[in-house]
């Protein structure tokens, strides 16, 4: 399951983040639940190893070889139809530009927590900002998957919830 290059279209990616911003999404993952994982950030493939990842100066076209390890999303992979994965990356090349909000990762801890903000969940699943695990939930619900059936609210995920995801749909791998 894991790589350098982007082995199929549509598939979601996830990779670590090294030093201090790497730190701070491990953070933002633990305030949400999701504990400290690996896996600190995600992205689309659009093939050719190209991907679509949303980063702290907005969401862009990537290399997949800019990453020394990936773990493909296979099992997520598994709930969709060739059409539907290249819907996927149709449309996390649509967010391309997107600007990027450290402050989702507080929100999501917010909702998380249980603490009233006003427009939380608005504000949660606005797709004019994304972190990199929203751009990839965005794109597969453009493309009519739901990803997660536990009753969330859109854009409530991180590169965590991912994997968790990921690795229920790959028993023993």
């Amino acid at each position: 399951m894991t790589g350098i290059s982007a082995p199929a279209t549509g598939l979601i990616g996830l990779t670590q983040i090294h030093g201090d911003v790497g730190e701070l999404i491990r953070i933002g993952q633990w305030l949400n639940g999701d504990g400290f994982k690996q896996w600190e950030h995600a992205f689309v493939s659009l093939g050719a190893g190209l991907i679509v990842e949303a980063e702290p100066g907005g969401a862009r076209i990537g290399n997949a070889d800019e990453y020394s390890a990936i773990h493909w999303c296979y099992g997520i992979a598994k709930l969709a139809t060739p059409d539907q994965l290249q819907a996927v990356a149709d449309a996390a090349r649509k967010y391309a530009g997107v600007p990027y909000s450290f402050l989702d990762y507080a929100e999501l801890a917010a909702h998380r927590l249980h603490i009233p903000v006003p427009g939380l969940k608005t504000f949660i699943g606005d797709s004019k900002h994304l972190i990199c695990s929203q751009l990839c939930d965005q794109a597969e619900q453009d493309a009519g998957i739901h990803l997660f059936k536990d009753g969330r609210w859109p854009g409530f995920v991180t590169p965590a919830d991912l994997f968790n995801l990921d690795v229920t749909l790959t028993p023993g791998e």
